[in-house]
This record gives structure tokens, sequence and C-alpha cells, in this order.
């Protein structure tokens, strides 16, 4: 293990035989600089970056100055994207090093838009400013409100240009995950009928991820298992706050469960289980409600590539498999139901739980109304304020709730607690989210993206404790939908 000012890296997967990765380090960039500095973060690492200097962090996140113990490489995995296998890899992204924190986490530590690799399939390997504020954003919003991702730590803008559908400023993003296993990683190996770098692969993730399984008298079919159980958490916290992530491929999907790769994502407004924003998902693949289905279908990638090590026998190892993938729907509805029951403060189980909160959905999506709002309306003693809730179907609705309410074993204001942790009073609205790109990449105005993280500092706080940045907004104005001349219909993946 190399530890040096404080850097503690310990590169096991550069251990690896080199079919997994290629050696190489980023390409160097003109003239970098500090666009955001995760300070918080990186003190929660242990990384030594509070007396950097601005220009020494820039050189440092551009990739020109590489520290001390770092062993540059990008990964090679494949992956079904829409639904089709491709070879893959990381087209513009150099994995530095494992990071040791001082509480003995292990952290990926990775540049992305960071130059060419083996695996850019002609690209030019880099990225634009707005697709990497965009990651950074939506990551940080994401970690906020609680659910599994990775992180970012910083973004530099290179002196450079990048092109795409116009000339657009270059940047380059840090990265933080768990680890940058996927599921395309060992759909990669299995295309490759490698059965022994597969076996190493599963035994480096177990090792890794899921330390217990080691153990078991069947590791690889519990691995399946446990990063099913991963997944289903997460899909669960995406539905909880109207996340769509937009390009769930099997390379979009990690071992570990974090939330990775922030391309088209979007947050909804309105309730509709169709909502898609994606420019690129033009059959609504992955649509808000199709998203626990396409879980579902990634695991079942999983769990093929990794037949050959389930057993010698091929119809008892795809029946292994096969059992375990046919318990996603129970698992799945328990967890959903459990997150529902948290969204209204439902206390213990009641068999009409499930359809009171179906109940309000359909009406949601028949009344159009806004997913995040409706539900942090509901944590009053009476409903006011929200137009939907003097419909008299709502308002029927609203009588049996409080029947249903007065069942828990918990006090009123204990439900409401409840509810308070469950549903975000402010999410990333994707109007406000590109209207700070915009004027981050247009005017190289930051203003109101770091506004943006400020409020999504705390969402689900009823009275923030950060100062916003300009005088002329209040938290209120984050909280409201967009106005119809302000909805953004579509998203883009930027690369």
């Amino acid at each position: 293990m190399q530890e040096r000012q404080g850097w503690r890296f310990d590169n096991t997967y550069a251990r690896l035989p080199e079919r997994f990765y290629a050696r190489l380090s980023p390409t160097p960039v003109s003239q970098p600089r500090v666009v955001v500095n995760n300070r918080q973060l990186a003190a929660e690492l242990g990384l030594p970056l509070a007396d950097l200097s601005e220009d020494d962090l820039a050189q440092l996140f551009a990739g020109n100055r590489l520290p001390d113990g770092a062993e540059p490489i990008a990964q090679a995995y494949s992956g079904h994207q829409f639904g089709y296998f491709t070879q893959l890899g990381d087209g513009r992204a150099h994995l530095i090093g494992e990071h040791l924190t001082p509480g003995g986490e292990r952290v990926d530590i990775q540049f992305k838009g960071s130059g060419r690799t083996p695996f850019g399939r002609g690209g030019d390997g880099r990225a634009a400013l707005g697709p990497m504020l965009r990651e950074y954003l939506i990551s940080e919003a994401m970690h906020t409100l609680g659910i599994a991702t990775t992180r970012s730590l910083a973004v530099v803008t290179t002196g450079e240009e990048v092109y795409r559908e116009s000339v657009l400023p270059g940047a380059i993003l840090t990265r933080t995950a768990a680890s940058h296993l996927r599921v395309g990683t060992f759909e990669h190996l299995a295309a490759q009928r490698d059965n022994s770098g597969l076996q190493q692969l599963a035994d480096y993730a177990i090792a890794r991820h899921y330390p217990p399984l080691q153990h078991s008298d069947q590791p690889y079919l519990e691995l399946i298992k446990a990063v099913m159980e991963k997944q289903i958490s997460l899909v669960v916290d995406w539905l909880r706050v109207g996340f769509i992530h937009g390009v769930m491929n099997t390379d979009n999907m990690t071992i570990s469960g974090e939330t990775i790769d922030y391309g088209p994502c979007a947050f909804m407004d309105e309730y509709d289980p169709a909502t898609v924003f994606s420019s690129i998902d033009h059959a609504g693949r992955y649509a808000y409600g199709n998203q626990p289905y396409i879980v579902k279908w990634n695991l079942t990638r999983l769990a093929e590539a990794l037949l050959p090590l389930l057993h010698d026998d091929v119809e008892e190892a795809a029946t292994r498999a096969g059992e375990m993938i046919d318990s996603f729907d129970a698992l799945f509805h328990q967890a959903r139901l459990a997150m529902l029951r948290s969204k209204l403060g439902l206390f213990g189980e009641r068999p009409e739980d499930e359809s009171l909160a179906d109940e309000l959905l359909d009406m949601m999506q028949r009344q159009r109304a806004d997913y995040t709002n409706t539900f942090r309306d509901l944590i009053a003693d009476t409903p006011t304020g929200n137009e939907f809730f003097q419909t008299e179907e709502m308002q029927n609705w609203w009588e049996r709730w409080q029947q249903r309410l007065e069942l828990n074993d918990r006090p009123r204001e204990s439900a409401f607690s409840l509810m308070r942790a469950s549903n975000p009073a402010v999410i990333p609205r994707n109007h406000r989210v590109e209207a700070a790109l915009s004027a981050a990449e247009a005017q190289a105005d930051y203003s109101r993206f770091f506004s943006l993280l400020d409020v999504l500092a705390e969402p689900y706080a009823d009275e923030p404790t950060r100062p916003l940045q300009s005088a002329a907004e209040d938290y209120e104005d984050y909280r409201q939908p967009p106005e119809p001349g302000e909805r953004v219909r579509q998203t883009f993946c930027g690369t």
C-alpha cells in the first residue's frame, strides 16, 4: 500500500490480470481550472486537499499531476444497451486507484473525461462541462436524499473545447465509488467464455463487497441474491423520490448497489409511471414505472453470466439461477409496499395499505398532480393549499387515510415524522437543473449551480439552515413545479 501526504492507495483491481483493464495515464489538458471542489467529501475520505492551492487542485483533478501511489487504468466491460449486447469499457475514464479512508473504507477514485483509452470506439475521450456538472449536482443530491450513489469530488474545466452537436467547454469530473464493478464486467468475461477470469472476478467482487459469502456453500448463487437485494433497495428508493435514471443498461448497474452514471437522468414532476425524459429512450424502455422490471432483466443477465460457476451441469445451473431470479417479484413487492407505508406514515401492516396507496397514485396520475409536493402536503392535520386535495374523490380518500392513521400504534406526530423523513420537500427540479447548467456552459455563470447545491443539501427540512446566495429567491421557489413554459421535455446523455 502506498501512503504519502494522506493518500492511502491499495490498488487491488490493478493487481488482477491485465485482461480486466488497460494501463494508461490521463491525457494532460492545457489550462485546467477548478469549478467545484467537494471539500466536505474530501475531509470525510481523509484526502489531503485542504492545504493545496487552486492551481495544485486543478492540476490534480485534471490528471496532469497524479498523487503518489496512483496506478491509472481503464476498465474493460461489456453490456446490454437498450437490450442489445455491446463490447464497451472505459472510453473516457481513468480509475487512478483505490483509496483507503481513515475508517478503513475502500473507495475508487476515477476521472471522467480524462482522455482516450483503447475502449473508446473512436470517441475523443473528453467530456463537456454541462454533463459533468449534472453528474456532480445530481449525485450529491442523491446522497443527501439518502440514496446509495457514487459521489463527486470535483469538476474542472480543461481550457479546451469538445465537439458534440455544438462546440462546448470541456471538463473532467472526479468520481468516487465503492467500486466500478458492473453487471457488464461479468458479461464481458462470460461473452469470451473466460471461465477462469469470470471466477477470479466473482471471487474479487465477493471479497470486496460481500465478504461473508466467502464461507457460503454456494457463494456465486448467493452473490446474485446479494446484488438483487441491493438493487431492489436502490430502485425502490428511486421510486420513492420520483427519480428516473434514463439509461439502465447493464454497464450502468453496479454490483455494490450504488447509482452510477447520471447522463439523461431526471426527476418526475407530475406523477405518471410512463414518464420518460431521455432523448435516446424512444420506446420508453427505461420509463419511471419500468425501472423495477429492468432491474430484474439486468439481474437475469448477471445470472446468465455466472452460470458456469453455479454448477457443472448446465441445466442444473440454469435451474438454480432461474429460481433465484424468480424470487425477485416477492422481494420487490414487499420492499415497495414498505416504502409506500413510510410515505403515508403508516406503522404496522394492514390488508388495506397497498390499495390505499395505489388509489392515491391512480388519482394523482389522472389529476396530473405533482408527485413530490402532493406527498409532502399530506403532512398536515387538514389539507390546504393544494387544489388536488379539494376534489371530492381526494377528500374521500383523505378520510379513509385518516382512519388508517388512527390504527397506528404511535402518535400522529410520529406518523408525520416518518413522512418527513420519506418525502423530500425539495428535489432537483429539471427546469432548475437545466437553467443552472445552461448558465454555466453559456456564460460561465455558476451562481445558479451553487444555489441549487445549497438548496439540495437539506432536502427533507421544513426550514433549511443554509442561506441562499441570491436574496431574490427563497427555498419555497425551489419547491414549485415548473410553469408550462419552463417544463423540460427531454434530457440528453452528453457523450
